[in-house]
């Protein structure tokens, strides 16, 4: 009988993360793999696009859960989630990120005794006031299985207790996705639909609560990007709740805010992008992947490897430091290279790490639930 993983999907970033897992698993007979949607991003631009552009396949359990405050969604998901595992009885959850669906249901599944895998495991801000760091923190402490993607996640891990048997780098399957799709993402024809030419535009996005939720962060941001734009032409897909926060600002004429983008659309924009200025984690890995220049509009990034190897260049959120680190990068572009094993083999080497784990050792025999 094959193994059952049920992997968890909440939000856009987790969708990439899994897309090349489940299509590397599908491939492997000794696995069954079930997919649930938490509803985390739950609308048709966060959601719906990217399971068609990344082919993954309808979740088996949709849990609609949508917005709401951090103890709200996690709680909600909990409750939620539970009936799902009573059900299913995988033989273990697989949880991707740092989002509270990443908590909740590895909350669930190891008070049930299923074992839980965490990937992209280790990953440290070390702002305990980002609920992401909260997530991350707990979600490891409660984890079997550790799948890392740079050595500080290792390292981190480490320091923090955790049994380095549990601990296995596999490289980042953002990167996976980002290879397998990168030539039909260079089909789109989003750069004619937006009226930019490659390389004479820089791409923004916004979605921390901290930079978007607080009225006078927004401002020192929006500022420093309206100066920015009298240098180079900017184009913004508003994520949904940044567009709410941008009524009582002013953006200069030469940025443009547009609705969000499917997957392959904010590829190709990516790559031909002169500078990409974000304040998303996932966008620091898949600029340093792209050797596009990245000034990420925070104080801090779970991503160190993406600032020490990669393209990315740590901004603040002040109007003065965001400044800086632009004209930094107009007169010093980064240089970066590939972190280790950013390869596009990083599901091939998660497939094979829960195989020895979970099929092909003793310690394949698990605990049933309660």
């Amino acid at each position: 009988m094959p193994f059952k993983i049920l992997c968890v999907a909440a939000a856009r970033p987790n969708f990439m993360k899994l897309a090349p897992l489940i299509r590397a698993l599908s491939a492997e007979p000794k696995f069954e793999t079930v997919l649930v949607h938490t509803g985390q991003h739950y609308d048709e631009s966060m959601s719906g696009q990217f399971f068609r552009d990344l082919a993954l396949p309808s979740p088996a359990h949709n849990l609609s859960v949508g917005p709401g405050s951090h103890a709200f969604q996690t709680a909600e998901i909990l409750r939620r989630f539970e009936p799902v595992l009573l059900e299913e009885r995988p033989g273990a959850v697989l949880v991707v990120g740092d989002v509270n669906s990443t908590l909740a249901c590895a909350l669930a599944g190891a008070k049930l005794n299923i074992p839980v895998v965490h990937v992209e495991a280790g990953l440290r801000s070390f702002d305990r006031t980002m609920p992401e760091e909260i997530n991350r923190i707990v979600t490891d402490s409660i984890s079997t299985l550790l799948l890392v993607t740079e050595e500080s996640g290792w390292a981190n891990l480490l320091r923090e207790g955790i049994e380095e048997s549990r601990i296995h780098m596999v490289g980042n399957l953002m990167i996976d996705s980002l290879r397998y799709h990168l030539a039909k993402a260079s089909q789109s024809d989003v750069l004619s639909r937006l009226c930019v030419r490659p390389g004479r535009f820089g791409l923004v996005t916004l979605h921390r609560p901290a930079n978007v939720d607080d009225p006078k962060q927004l401002l020192e941001i929006v500022a420093a990007l309206n100066r920015i734009s009298m240098d180079l032409p900017l184009c913004f897909p508003v994520h949904p709740r940044t567009r709410a926060s941008l009524k009582n600002v002013t953006c200069s004429p030469s940025i443009q805010l547009v609705d969000p983008l499917g997957y392959l659309d904010c590829l190709c924009m990516m790559s031909n992008s002169a500078v990409v200025l974000t304040d998303s984690g996932g966008m620091q890995e898949e600029t340093t992947a792209l050797g596009v220049p990245c000034l990420t509009l925070r104080e801090n990034t779970e991503r160190p490897v993406t600032v020490n190897q990669g393209t990315n260049r740590l901004a603040g959120t002040s109007t003065a430091s965001i400044l800086l680190a632009w004209q930094l990068t107009l007169t010093n572009p980064p240089v970066g290279r590939l972190p280790e094993l950013w390869d596009g083999h990083a599901a091939d080497r998660s497939v094979a790490c829960l195989a020895r784990h979970f099929v092909n050792t003793p310690a394949s025999v698990h605990a049933a639930i309660a």
